[in-house]
């Protein structure tokens, strides 16, 4: 066997010290790997198998007291020995050297740093312009099995986010959510469904199901890079095109792809991530679900669905919102992971920027705001043409269950959130009333998608506004959190 340098396993007080380490054992086995890599890729194979480890963190205590009881995340469920993986520090820099304060602060126990036991993916070890696939026959591709570490599925499992995951006698509880390759492969996955780089993505997210939502947030995406004074420093689009914001230092960079990849991303840039990132996410909740089980890696403040949606009461207009405060789930792609009798919660802080939003850019508020807005259940299905279902069809359940809209995604997106343990909230907008015998016509959705579109993307990205000026650990609902938790955020 081959392996990188091996590194003695280090205690540390100091959560900058500790992240250092975690950079450095990172960088050496990374470069061990790459090395050994491009050996093989010329021709030269090495005398045997090539392995290289990622770092980790382990804590352990012996007592249930922690500093602030008050906490959603930054403590450890009770006495024990607790570790999880780590990668990319590059990336999660701010991210982990924040967990690792959070339990010095709680604890007052050192944080050990060395070696895990998870080896590095060779595929994972790649610089951002390398191909490996394209540059090797594929009989040597074949060989590359033999001599370096492949992506392995069941060490990516959600077990740990799933609440299913029990630790083997003598084995770690785990620390985190997710383990280093399983956050290396949602990376990896990002780069290919949104055409952007993971270091592009924001804090606060907005998803959408309609290209007319996205052409306007580029629209203003491009506006607020005209104005010096805008609080976001670029704008990104996919091919990781980068416009920087008037009277900023940086050109713009990038190629935009010859056709866009299948869930686009756009990111408005605040230092420290702090901007907004909008993906098309087509329609459906198997999209739903793949591009938040990826995104959930990069543990965002908050994420929102804004889409259209049928409007079940007739009392309901077109153009009307719907604020979801509960979900019915038909959508079907979470049964295995998140079982139906799971209630998903309306999250207090959420709902109420999301309701500021809207009585901000309507400038209608109390009684009034109620003309143009509905607070209640939206249920989520996976059958696009559930109006053709035999009567009494689905019609009958989502009256009893009080469901004012209806739409395919909403609580896919939710319920990933909680699971993830990443705020969520549902913001629709009534397209049609198919119960009520207004359909979508092409003129008539039309002239909707011009009178609401704008409104409806201004009222999502002013309610991530408001949320990134609250407090990031009042967002991160205890509501979110199990009983055996995580301390990773």
């Amino acid at each position: 066997m081959t392996e990188a340098p091996f590194t003695p396993r280090q205690s540390f007080h100091d959560a900058d010290a500790a992240l250092a380490q975690v950079v450095a054992i990172y960088q050496g086995q990374v470069q061990h790997l790459r090395h050994h890599l491009h050996e093989f890729v010329a021709g030269r194979e090495p005398a045997s198998r090539v392995r290289a480890w990622y770092p980790s963190v382990r804590v352990q205590t012996d007592t249930v007291a922690r500093a602030d009881t008050r906490l959603s995340f930054g403590f450890v469920a009770g006495p024990g020995v607790y570790e999880t993986t780590l990668t990319r520090p590059e990336l999660f820099a701010p991210y982990y050297r924040e967990q690792f304060e959070l339990l010095l602060r709680n604890h007052g126990v050192a944080l050990d740093i060395g070696l895990g036991t998870q080896p590095i993916p060779v595929h994972f070890s790649l610089a951002e312009a390398d191909h490996l696939e394209g540059t090797i026959t594929p009989e040597r591709r074949v060989r590359l099995r033999d001599l370096f570490d492949l992506p392995d599925l069941a060490a990516m499992d959600d077990g740990i986010a799933n609440g299913t995951h029990e630790p083997a006698p003598r084995e770690p509880h785990p620390l985190a959510l997710f383990t280093a390759p399983r956050v290396d492969y949602s990376l990896h996955r990002l780069r290919h469904y949104t055409g952007t780089v993971p270091e592009h993505f924001q804090n606060f997210v907005l998803f959408t199901n309609y290209q007319f939502y996205i052409d306007e947030f580029i629209r203003l995406g491009h506006q607020w890079m005209a104005d010096p004074a805008s609080d976001y420093i670029a704008f990104v689009e996919p091919g990781n095109v980068v416009t920087p914001r008037a009277g900023l230092p940086a050109p713009p960079s990038g190629e935009a792809p010859a056709r866009l990849p299948q869930m686009p991303a756009y990111h408005l840039v605040r230092p420290g991530h702090g901007g907004i990132t909008m993906v098309n996410i087509g329609v459906g909740p198997s999209n739903a679900k793949t591009i938040t089980d990826h995104i959930a890696v990069l543990r965002p403040h908050a994420w929102i669905m804004l889409g259209h949606c049928a409007g079940l009461r007739n009392t309901q207009q077109l153009g009307d919102y719907v604020l979801a405060h509960g979900y019915v789930r038909e959508d079907h792609v979470l049964d295995e992971e998140l079982p139906l009798w799971v209630p998903i919660p309306p999250l207090a802080e959420v709902q109420l920027a999301l309701e500021a939003a809207v009585a901000e850019v309507t400038q209608l508020s109390g009684y009034e705001l109620k003309k143009v807005m509905r607070t209640g259940t939206v249920a989520t299905t996976d059958n696009r043409n559930w109006e053709l279902l035999p009567h009494p069809g689905p019609e009958q359940r989502f009256s009893q269950s009080r469901a004012v809209a209806l739409d395919m995604e909403s609580a896919t997106i939710a319920a990933n959130g909680f699971r993830f343990r990443v705020p969520y909230g549902t913001l629709l907008c009534v397209s049609d009333k198919p119960l009520h015998g207004e359909i979508k016509l092409p003129g008539m959705a039309n002239h909707f998608y011009r009178e609401r579109v704008d409104q409806h993307l201004r009222i999502g990205v002013r309610a991530l506004e408001l949320l990134r000026a609250s407090t990031v650990g009042q967002l991160h609902s205890r509501k979110l959190r199990s009983f055996a938790e995580v301390a990773f955020q």
